[in-house]
């Protein structure tokens, strides 16, 4: 998806970043899951992730709802087993999200001043 324009919200207004997907620990959840297309145990996602239970449960919960993840509830060897698993639909939506993250680097790049170019009068502050 393109940025905006200027007359209507500003140049580098991006819709297409997603704030579901934009999320820190969703973006994380949903990158695991794309390169793993059978899907991942919710411990194994929970590792990858750096999540606890708690916050592992509730941002699958916002993706399941918005049906980019589907959560499998099962057994092995008598043991409870969770499997997530990316959507077709999640999976679409996610590579629009990358799409706009490329057009906001090309902008950037774009409109780019050479390195040492500065503002007539200002010098660089210290933070």
């Amino acid at each position: 998806m393109k940025s905006k324009s200027a007359s209507d919200g500003g140049r580098f207004a991006y819709e297409g970043l997603d704030r579901v997907i934009h999320e820190r620990a969703r973006l994380s959840i949903l990158t695991s899951l794309v390169t793993n297309p059978k899907g991942l145990t919710f411990n194994d996602l929970k590792q990858m992730c750096a999540l606890t239970d708690g916050n592992l449960s509730r941002h699958l919960s916002v993706l399941e709802k918005e049906k980019m993840v589907e959560i499998l509830k099962g057994h092995d060897q008598n043991r409870p087993l969770t499997v997530c698993r990316m959507t077709s639909s999640g999976r679409k939506r996610y590579l629009e999200y990358l799409s706009t993250l490329e057009q906001v680097i090309r902008d950037a790049a774009e409109d780019a001043k050479p390195v040492g170019a500065q503002v007539r009068g200002l010098t660089p502050s210290r933070v």
